[in-house]
């Protein structure tokens, strides 16, 4: 019987495992010193190997002869773990088995020995769907647990686990697997399953799956059945996808703000079976990809294409202005969001395109941080300047017309604003483990005004990428972890203005306008 690529070349030890270096590493360590937790969390999106480590633990524990923390797949206890014969390590799927009478079978299991195993391990899939009484049913074992079980918990969800049960594991953060990584493996699998790939097929597919490695065997698994030899094109007509060069030709159009040539390249892809939705989608990754290019200055490690690709891409920015690409992107945002309310989904993108291609270019719109901004400034502006001495017959003092109230939004009158000290050493240290976010940082400052911190940045598309990159939440953690408590961020693009021969930025000349009104600023 065929077994499926994803299943056949599944990881069996922790030095198969692509991309997750810093937990394999850890739980290697944990079993060569037997220092083992009693409950471990796995989260992070599917096909990011999750599952693939919970059973390798699950072996190396086990093991009756463990090499260097990972299992030696000869002995027994791994041989019956991977053929299911040993009862000790029990696989759960949360989705089909939620209910508290499952989780109540389960704690009744576990007060008893194992039978072959050292541990007895529970592998519960999806531990999110769990319902809130089978949460409290794992709660009550997962307290004081048997010194001879082991938990380990999966899911795409942590946000959905109680906290309770969060705070009595370790807890594993999987990352999405490096498109280079996945290529690189898929191209090692392709020469021993004796079929050609195309690098540049591999690294479409590694695209394709998003992070998932799963995702990319079995991509890759279809296009092997379709042919021997597997090229680009093979890949996007087993896909359904458009292609990078359809996709360069409508961005074209667009550019050239040619209706009918898009609406054409569209027919012939629809004609062809090419999915209006994934269209859209694919569409909207291009044109990130463009925006990139336009707003950042070193796009390689945030943009994944082909070197020929990159150069397209960066010609794309040149000859568009950012405020157009953003609108283009709203655009085809908002026709996605429109695809699944539509009777003719064909309809929706042409019309769409139509008005990509009839639309003058509007200015970018000014984000909520650079209006409270501005608010703060026409404040300050327009607070009256000191009373000068007035004579005796004039109303007393006390009758005359209170001043203007600043807007909420703005400082109130004794709040503070000061610079964020330790904002250069977390700079340093994200250059070092987070390049990706540094770049987007670089040349930023941080300032501190009440439960805020506000981003000065001269990349105006800085708000936008944290968004689109889901990091907003890890900048967040980061700077709770320098500052030692919780702060909501705002992003700022930084304007310059000419004052005494030197560079201003926008928040320096309000500073400066709330000092000149007697607006408490703090500086360190």
């Amino acid at each position: 019987m065929y077994l499926a690529l994803y299943r056949k070349w599944r990881p069996r030890v922790f030095s198969e495992v692509i991309s997750q270096e810093h937990i394999t590493k850890t739980l290697q360590n944990q079993v060569r010193t037997g220092k083992l937790a009693h409950a471990y969390l796995f989260t992070g999106s599917r096909g990011t190997g999750k599952t693939t480590c919970s059973k390798i633990l699950a072996k190396a524990a086990n093991c009756l002869h463990p090499v260097d923390g990972n299992p030696c797949l000869e002995c027994s206890v791994c041989k019956g773990i991977d053929d299911g014969s040993i009862l000790d390590v029990v696989e759960m799927d949360a989705a089909s088995n939620n209910s508290v009478d499952d989780v109540r079978d389960l704690r009744d299991e576990a007060g008893d020995a194992p039978t072959v195993c050292k541990y007895r391990v529970y592998i519960i899939d999806e531990v999110h769907m769990l319902s809130s009484s089978a949460f409290n049913a794992l709660l009550k074992i997962m307290e004081e647990p048997p010194p001879h079980v082991l938990f380990i918990l999966a899911t795409t969800e942590v946000h959905k686990v109680p906290q309770t049960i969060v705070s009595r594991c370790q807890q594993y953060d999987f990352r999405r697997i490096r498109p280079a990584d996945s290529a690189k493996r898929m191209l090692e699998i392709s020469e021993q399953e004796e079929f050609t790939l195309e690098p540049d097929a591999a690294a479409l597919i590694a695209r394709l799956a998003d992070g998932g490695m799963r995702d990319a065997l079995s991509l890759l698994d279809q296009c092997a059945a379709f042919s021997d030899h597997i090229d680009e094109k093979t890949v996007a007509d087993t896909a359904g996808i458009a292609g990078s060069d359809h996709l360069f030709a409508l961005s074209d159009a667009i550019l050239r703000k040619d209706a009918a040539s898009a609406i054409f390249r569209v027919g012939e892809l629809y004609d062809n079976a090419k999915g209006i939705d994934r269209l859209v989608s694919e569409l909207i990754g291009h044109f990130r990809s463009v925006m990139l290019c336009k707003s950042v200055t070193d796009p390689k490690n945030l943009v994944v294409c082909l070197p020929e690709e990159m150069e397209k891409f960066m010609e794309l920015a040149r000859a568009m202005s950012l405020s157009r690409i953003l609108e283009i992107l709203s655009a085809f945002q908002q026709c996605l969001d429109a695809l699944s309310r539509s009777s003719n989904k064909k309809v929706e993108l042409e019309m769409t395109l139509i008005r990509l291609c009839s639309s003058e270019e509007t200015a970018a719109v000014p984000t909520d941080l650079t209006r409270r901004l501005e608010k703060l400034e026409q404040a300050a502006k327009a607070a009256p300047a000191p009373a000068a001495p007035k004579p005796e017959r004039e109303a007393p003092a006390a009758e005359k017309e209170p001043a203007p109230k600043a807007p909420t939004e703005a400082p109130a009158e004794g709040g503070s604003i000061r610079p964020m000290a330790q904002w250069e050493g977390l700079l340093s240290e994200l250059s070092r483990s987070e390049p990706a976010l540094f770049v987007m940082l670089e040349g930023s400052r941080a300032f501190i005004s009440g439960g805020l911190v506000l981003i000065e940045s001269p990349n105006p598309m800085l708000k936008s990428l944290l968004l689109t990159d889901n990091i907003g939440a890890k900048l967040a953690d980061l700077v709770e972890e320098t500052l030692g408590q919780r702060y909501r961020l705002r992003i700022t693009k930084r304007e310059n203005q000419a004052v005494s021969g030197q560079s201003e930025s926008a928040l320096d000349h309000i500073l400066q306008k709330a000092k000149s009104e007697n607006i408490e600023v703090h500086e360190s």
